[in-house]
């Protein structure tokens, strides 16, 4: 009978070889600027030649989407493979070859409800980092509540033209619409059935009609934008799932939405941060040495509750809650991890535009975290639902 933990060993070996010859040294090094960062798309261009060589060669070993079948660009890993991959890129600290919500949320919602043909054009393009997405999800007024959203889509039949949605409505915080390809969206087609109503659509956003106004923040950036849509024509047959039971596509999107949000497994957003600051160790109040290790423990348990919940996913043993569990954990981590940040570099981390701050990034990324607790589902929303579905606890 084969040994599992030997085969592993073996795998870990080959993974740990594979890095070092494929991983440059400036792919190991912490994320600074947006630029770091890459998001593919048909207009992407590459910082550096390391990072085209890093993206290339996970992309031709399947890597950017390990654990997706190789039919669709992945690499076809096992579960128990896929979490060696992330062990062992965790511990050279090398960056993410791709970045994307494709990856992260519309990927596995079309590994679940998308049809074949689908999954063999789209998938294969996000694995390649041939085309970026953005979410059509939040409407004014239409944000926790997001089923009360009011963007219509209208069928209309054109005998030149073909059967087709015309859709009007406008989608707000929608990250990075002003670089996307294309959008997955959000569309009532049904005015009567509030929840079996809506159609998750798929159209490319330089159709005729659609528009994106940046939304400038407090941290002085803008990846959110304002998103319009006025008589957009999206081809009938541009759905996931069932018309009118977009609603059904979008709640398990979420939850792998929150999963990206909290850092689920480990990752920048909740690693340790106490090598970070050992630099300034010696000048740090001693009672902020023990906070960093403190945080630097929470980290560690968060990242194993992250893995621990992935591994119950995978295996049909996870409670449909446990992500908002993560998300809100992830959240208030990432914000105390920031605010620990600004504490150790002292009036060093108010500095705004200088070139010994990156253009003011740590004060800018503190900034940032405030908008955490708000996107893809407030903390008091989150919590709500902890009390109700975990600890069963009786309503208001």
């Amino acid at each position: 009978m084969p040994d599992a933990t030997s085969d592993l060993e073996v795998f870990r070996q080959e993974t740990r070889d594979w890095l070092e010859d494929n991983c440059p040294e400036d792919m190991r090094k912490p994320v600074k600027t947006e630029d770091d960062i890459y998001w593919g798309g048909r207009n992407a261009t590459f910082k550096s030649d390391a990072q085209k060589a890093w993206f290339e060669a996970c992309r031709d070993k399947g890597y950017t989407v390990p654990a997706w079948p190789e039919k669709y660009g992945g690499a076809g890993l096992s579960p128990a493979q896929a979490k060696v991959l992330r062990q062992e890129m965790s511990r050279i600290n090398a960056r993410p070859p791709l970045s994307s919500f494709g990856i992260w949320m519309l990927g596995p919602a079309l590994l679940q409800f998308g049809t074949e043909e689908q999954k063999l054009h789209y998938l294969n393009q996000i694995a390649r980092g041939e085309i970026r997405w953005c979410q059509g999800y939040s409407e004014p007024g239409s944000g926790s509540d997001l089923v009360s959203l009011q963007t219509f889509g209208e069928e209309v039949s054109d005998p030149e033209g073909g059967d087709h949605w015309v859709v009007n409505g406008q989608k707000v915080w929608t990250s990075y619409a002003d670089k996307a390809d294309w959008i997955f969206c959000l569309v009532r087609t049904d005015k009567e059935d509030k929840y079996r109503g809506i159609t998750f659509m798929l159209f490319d956003m330089e159709s005729k009609g659609v528009s994106t106004k940046p939304i400038l923040l407090i941290s002085g950036n803008s990846p959110f934008c304002e998103t319009f849509f006025d008589d957009v024509k999206v081809p009938k047959d541009q759905f996931v799932g069932e018309i009118n039971r977009g609603w059904d596509v979008a709640k398990y999107l979420l939850g792998h939405e929150r999963e990206m949000i909290s850092g689920a497994g480990g990752g920048a957003r909740t690693a340790a941060i106490g090598a970070a600051m050992k630099r300034h160790a010696g000048e740090l109040d001693p009672c902020l040495r023990v906070e960093l290790a403190m945080f630097d423990v929470d980290a560690l348990a968060y990242s194993a509750m992250g893995e621990k919940f992935l591994d119950e996913i995978k295996v049909g043993k996870a409670h449909p809650a446990q992500p908002n569990m993560m998300k809100y954990a992830g959240t208030e981590l990432n914000k105390r991890r920031h605010e620990l940040m600004m504490a150790a570099g002292g009036s060093r981390s108010l500095e705004w535009d200088s070139e010994e701050t990156d253009g003011g990034q740590p004060s800018r990324n503190w900034l940032r975290t405030k908008a955490n607790s708000i996107e893809g589902g407030t903390s008091e929303v989150m919590l709500n639902v902890i009390s109700k579905r975990i600890l069963e606890l009786p309503g208001a």
